[in-house]
Formats: structure tokens, C-alpha cells, sequence
């Protein structure tokens, strides 16, 4: 490739509207544009980066067994249907009726698809399984941000191990975090594997694959000291017990005029700390109005509540809806004495006594509240979110609460989508039985975003070469000179002869514009070929990641850049 007939529109200053790292640079290094919010073009360099981590991945998915396939982005809305997935899952699902009335979808996951393809297995002898596609999603995302770090549409390799039983789902689950592994290791990436949710793919157990980045928006809480690592959707920690005092042998209601918010109620006198207040928050969950019990400097982690109560939506009551339930407005509430509405409590509240809540009168506290005498518990459940600092729980050091960003999560599903779609095999006994499914996701924009977070400097993306545009940028320095541009050529030429991928920058530009788009694109290595150095009968060679110069031999360039090249590619 030429630079001067290339399609590489690099800009000097950052997006107005960007603010991650990735999304200003992979704007300004020309290889994304935005189309509308949430929607971005690859551009060639873009596209030739994520072709790479493509090729990575098939590479590792086929080592596993993976066969590949490509199914419809379009699907009938009638298998979501039978997976109660059309109902179940909210404004994010694109779903619409074609011209004659059919329900259909844009699929930003295929479990139902696979499952329904699955139905062709006859007997046990035909798994295990492992089906794996690259293929554009969609997810009508409420707030796109941070470029392609939040999308409504993206390409994902997902893929759908299929067994007889759970030792093989478990193997299978073991051969993906495995490839994972070596899939981001050879992106240039080393993420933190956690404890996750499955959220609305379901399943008994899931991990993600986090990198470390200020642009994220998933926390995970990680010891150093143990490894332990969760997802806060996930994690738990190790809060030391508290000693209550007995209290009065009932609640005692008083006035707290003004008093509205947990802090209030800490600086109001007769008053209580935060960590003695009963917090109550008031959730539909499926339609039904909840209680939401959390200890006052407690914060609620919403996909714990959904995850915890089985519910498929969850939303904070409105204020219209909490004072006809309850007789009062947010900041009164309290569950002492409610018993038609279903009351779900966080652990850390269980056998707490001598604790102060709301009276479900505006102005008005009740303390002395025992909650196991007081307060109807329908469901004790892991409702709050883990905070820094806080003991781990598995050896009780300092949990650290950091930015990450999700580039693969792995679940096991189960047989939740062969029962609903009849995916069935006859086992030894000629008994039909549901396939056992998993299902893995890796985020190719994703994981290209993730790599320029964790791989760049004040000068621009330094590319790991595994995935980087070009391997070589050869910059000739004054193409109008003859000897120059030909010295150049003939140093390309070598270069791609010997398989590398190299680009010429022919441009008729200053030496600082070449040198500024190739540090801007990231190119591993530059080599310089100028007609002060071929007096001397020297190029420069540049290494981009640690801006090291040396002279080489213009005889020698080509071999001495090639073999770097191929060195690292070991």
C-alpha cells in the first residue's frame, strides 16, 4: 500500500465530542467515523486492525474445535417468543413488524438461533459441539458513548458449546477461558477474569474478561492479595459484625421535621449515623411494587436486585406510585408494619436491631427498629454494591474498586434455550434429552478500542504488532529525489517479498507530517530513507513502542526490519 493512494484521513486536533482515549485517537488515526450516535464506519485502517483480532480469534476458536458459521442478523420474533426473550428483554432489543406483520428482530445475540440449528442433532454420539460465528449485533443502546466502547451496532464472535451433560459444559467452559486467554494475550491485552452476572442470557455461572481503563464503565472489585475479582454486579465482601444494643421493646415514632435524606437524618439531633438507618427504596419489579431494604451507607446494585429476585425489569417506583402505597414521599419510608407489599432485605440488615427508619409519615422516624421482630422479610438477598477498601472476602485485604472495560464474557447457560426451542438428543438409553449449552462473547470493536486504552502515548496509538495496521511504514523523505524514492521502492519491495505488511509514504509532505501521522497511526516500526542518510549509505529505523533510533544499512534495512518483524511474531 501507498500512503499517497491510501484513504487515511488523520486530523490534528481531538473530536469535539470524545473522551476516552480510544475514541479521539481512533477518530484522529483515520480509522473510524461517526455515522449517528452509537453507529461508526470502519475505515480501511480500522476494518485491517479488527480483520487481525478476527483472525486471532479464528485462529483460537478453531484450535478448540470450533466450526464457524454465519447466521442472519434478522430473526423471527417467534423463536425469542419461545425463549421469553421477546418480553423479557427491554427497549435494547431492535424489534419491529415486516411488511406482512411478522414480528421480527435484529438478533444482538444468537442463543435462540443456535439452539433452533441444533434441533438437526439427533444422538449423543454427535457431541460435543462447538459453533462459533463473527457477526454484526444490534442493541438500541439509550446513551452511546465513549466511541466504540458503547455501540448500537458491532461486530461479535459468539460462540455456542453444545454437550450431552455438565461435565462437558464445564470442559467447554474451561477450552473458552483458556482460548480467551490467548486471544487477548495476542491482541497485546491481560485482562482480569471476574465473577459476572449472566443478566438476561441467564445461566448458572459467567465470567468476564475486564481490562483496566478510566474509560470503562464496569467496576470490578479485585484483591492483590489473593487474586479474587468480581464484578460489583457480583462481588461481596467481608463487613465486620456489628454489636446492637437490645432497644425498646417497640419502635418509637418521632418527629424529624425537613428530614429527607439519609444524611439528614445523620445530622439531625436524636438522630442516627448511617450505618444505623434502615434505607428504604421502593422498586417495580415486574410490574409489582417492592420494598428495597439496604443499611443507610449501603448502596443498592440494581442487577443484584434483578438477579437476586428473578425479575426480568426493574424500575424505582414514582413518587405518585410510593405515596399511594405508602401514605408518604421519599425520605418517610420504612417497612415496619407493611404487609401487601413484598419486602426484600440486604444480608448485612439480617439480625440488626436498635436500627432507625421511616415512619410512612411525612416528618416522622421510627427508631428501636428489631428487624427480625419488626419487619416482614420476604426474601434476604445480596443487594448491595461493595465499596473500596472494604475486607475481602476471601481473605479479608483491602478490596481495590476500579474502571474496567468487558472485552469477552463467557456463561453457562444451561439448558434454558434447548428445552424452549426442542433442542433434543437421544442419549445412551434412547432417552431424550436437552442439550447442555454455553455461550461466548468477544466484542471486536471492543477489544480494538480496549488495545488503544491500553497501548498509547501523548503522540499517538503504538499498536502491539499482532494487530497493527502496517507492521512497517517505510518513509521516504523527499520522493522528488530520484535516488531517494527509488531507494525506497526497493526497500518496500523487499519487504513485502518477505510477507511483511508494509506501507510506502511516497507523500510529498514535510518530514514532520510523515513522521506525526506514522507515530499518530501507530506503526510499529518506521524506516527513514532520506538523501542526507544515503550518503552516509544509512536508513533510520524507529521502534514505535520504545522510540529507540538506530542507523542501518540500506543493503541491510529490509533484512533487519524483517527478521524484528518476524521475531515478534513468534
Amino acid at each position: 500500500m501507498r500512503w499517497t493512494r491510501a484513504f487515511i484521513p488523520t486530523l490534528r486536533d481531538d473530536p469535539a465530542d470524545a473522551e476516552a482515549p480510544s475514541h479521539k485517537l481512533l477518530v484522529r488515526a483515520g480509522l473510524i467515523r461517526q455515522l449517528m450516535s452509537g453507529v461508526y464506519s470502519l475505515l480501511p485502517l480500522g476494518l485491517r486492525v479488527c480483520d487481525k483480532i478476527e483472525r486471532i480469534v479464528r485462529e483460537e476458536m478453531q484450535r478448540i474445535g470450533g466450526q464457524e458459521f454465519r447466521l442472519p442478523a434478522l430473526i423471527p420474533g417467534e423463536i425469542w417468543q419461545r425463549s421469553g426473550r421477546w418480553d423479557a428483554v427491554g427497549e435494547e432489543l431492535i424489534r419491529f413488524q415486516d411488511r406482512h406483520g411478522t414480528d421480527v428482530c435484529l438478533g444482538f445475540t444468537h442463543e435462540e438461533v443456535f439452539a433452533w440449528l441444533a434441533r438437526e442433532l439427533r444422538s449423543y454420539k454427535e457431541l460435543p459441539q462447538i459453533w462459533f460465528q463473527l457477526q454484526t449485533k444490534f442493541r438500541d443502546e439509550a446513551r452511546p458513548k465513549s466511541g466504540l466502547l458503547r455501540v448500537r451496532e458491532f461486530v461479535m464472535k459468539d460462540s455456542y458449546s453444545l454437550d450431552l451433560d455438565t461435565d462437558g459444559l464445564d470442559r467447554a467452559f474451561q477450552q473458552h477461558f483458556d482460548a480467551y486467554r490467548r486471544i487477548f494475550e495476542r491482541c497485546g491485552l491481560d485482562p482480569v477474569a471476574v465473577e459476572a452476572s449472566s443478566g438476561a442470557m441467564g445461566g448458572s455461572e459467567s465470567v468476564e474478561f475486564m481490562a483496566a481503563s478510566d474509560a470503562g464503565e464496569d467496576l470490578i472489585a479485585s484483591c492483590s492479595t489473593c487474586g479474587y475479582a468480581a464484578n460489583v454486579e457480583k462481588a461481596t465482601s467481608a463487613l465486620a459484625p456489628v454489636e446492637d444494643a437490645p432497644g425498646p421493646d417497640a419502635p418509637e415514632r418521632f418527629a424529624t421535621p425537613g428530614v429527607r435524606t439519609i444524611e439528614d437524618l445523620a445530622r439531625f439531633e436524636g438522630g442516627a449515623p448511617a450505618e444505623r438507618q434502615v434505607k428504604t427504596l421502593v422498586y417495580v419489579l415486574d410490574g409489582a411494587l417492592h420494598l428495597v431494604l439496604l443499611r443507610g451507607d449501603h448502596p443498592l446494585n440494581e442487577q443484584k436486585l434483578l438477579d437476586g429476585s428473578g425479575a426480568g425489569e426493574a424500575r424505582p417506583a414514582r413518587d405518585d406510585e410510593i405515596r399511594a402505597a405508602l401514605g408518604a414521599g421519599a425520605g418517610s419510608l420504612g417497612a415496619v408494619g407493611v404487609k401487601e407489599i413484598p419486602v426484600l432485605a440486604d444480608e448485612a440488615l439480617q439480625g440488626r436491631r436498635d436500627m432507625t427508619t421511616g415512619a410512612n409519615e411525612d416528618d416522622f422516624h421510627l427508631r428501636g427498629v428489631d428487624l427480625a421482630r419488626d419487619v416482614e422479610v420476604k426474601q434476604w438477598l445480596d443487594l448491595r454494591e461493595v465499596a473500596d477498601g472494604e475486607p475481602c472476602p476471601a481473605c479479608e485485604s483491602p478490596l481495590s474498586v476500579g474502571k474496567t472495560i468487558e472485552i469477552g464474557h463467557i456463561f453457562k447457560l444451561g439448558t434454558r434455550y434447548s428445552e424452549a426451542l426442542g433442542a433434543t438428543v437421544l442419549d445412551e438409553a434412547q432417552k431424550a434429552r436437552p442439550i447442555v449449552m454455553g455461550s461466548y462473547g468477544i466484542g471486536i470493536g471492543r477489544t480494538m478500542a480496549a488495545v488503544v486504552e491500553h497501548c498509547h502515548d501523548e503522540h499517538g496509538i503504538v499498536w502491539p504488532l499482532s494487530v497493527a495496521p502496517f507492521e512497517v511504514v517505510v518513509s521516504v523523505l523527499n520522493p522528488k529525489d530520484v535516488e531517494t524514492a527509488e531507494a525506497g521502492e526497493r526497500i518496500y519491495e523487499a519487504l513485502i517479498g518477505q510477507g511483511i505488511d508494509a506501507i510506502l509514504d511516497d507523500r510529498d509532505e514535510r518530514p514532520g507530517v510523515k513522521f506525526k501521522d506514522a507515530e499518530l497511526v501507530g506503526i510499529p516500526l518506521r524506516i527513514t530513507v532520506g538523501p542526507k542518510g544515503l550518503k552516509d549509505g544509512k536508513c533510520e529505523l524507529v521502534t514505535r513502542r520504545t522510540g529507540s533510533k538506530r542507523d542501518v544499512d540500506v543493503h541491510k534495512v529490509a533484512e533487519y526490519a524483517t527478521n524484528t518483524v518476524l521475531e515478534e511474531r513468534r
